[in-house]
């Protein structure tokens, strides 16, 4: 069994690491809050229970091991998110510090049920899949709403790195998963979108926002901007 704090190690080596599945020491000291020199030594007590490959002055790489380890912590997680928002009427701006508490008990069978009362969800309230019971994570292929282009419909499917001020923004705009949203506009110099949804007038928003939705295209759907009411 492992302790909390090496499930958090455990959790942040999997969610910064890079598409080779590195991650740097200095990149979880600065995620944790933590000094390097207490990082270094987590990583080589990690590794001694073949969690985690370490090196010094190498990126660290979670084995076979930890990567299962890290998904089934990833789905305790997201599944307690999806019932503090479905089961309990919480918003989705405010289960991650709670599911972060819960993430920790070590009752399988308390998640299982947890699942079963859900009816077996694939992703959390913020669009992120969530790991099977082996911890294996299934990939959803969506869009950034910034690579989207002018004059097509899209659906929110999901949050990138769902932090509280970005999801209150959000909320307070109306926008939740599954509403649909046409690109009206795309400004050259710096990126902000002109939106439309809800039938409500244009909406502007960031680049650095819209950087932070992830799109899928809706079918058949491309409109036009005059046929735009603002």
């Amino acid at each position: 069994m492992n302790t909390f704090a090496e499930e958090n190690y455990i959790k942040a080596l999997f969610n910064l690491a890079d598409e080779r599945g590195e991650v740097s020491v200095n990149e979880i000291s600065k995620k944790l809050g933590i000094k390097m020199p207490t990082v270094n030594g987590m990583m080589k007590k990690l590794a001694e229970k073949k969690i985690v490959h370490y090196e010094s002055y190498k990126p660290l790489k979670l084995t076979s091991k930890g990567r299962k380890l890290a998904g089934l912590i990833i789905r305790k997680h997201r599944l307690m998110e999806m019932y503090l928002v479905e089961k309990m009427g919480f918003s989705w701006d405010e289960v991650h510090e709670i599911a972060e508490q819960i993430e920790h008990i070590q009752s399988p069978k308390f998640f299982e049920k947890i699942d079963e009362l859900l009816g077996h969800p694939k992703i959390d309230p913020h669009g992120s899949p969530i790991p099977d019971k082996k911890g294996a994570v299934s990939w959803l292929q969506y869009d950034k709403l910034c690579d989207i282009k002018q004059g097509t419909t899209v659906r929110l499917n999901a949050v990138i790195h769902s932090n509280l001020e970005l999801l209150k923004y959000l909320t307070s705009k109306g926008l939740k998963l599954g509403i649909e949203l046409q690109v009206i506009a795309i400004e050259e110099y710096d990126g902000t979108m002109t939106v439309s949804y809800n039938n409500k007038p244009s909406e502007y928003l960031s680049q650095k926002v819209c950087e932070s939705l992830l799109v899928s295209k809706v079918t058949n759907k491309i409109i036009k901007q005059k046929d735009i009411k603002t």
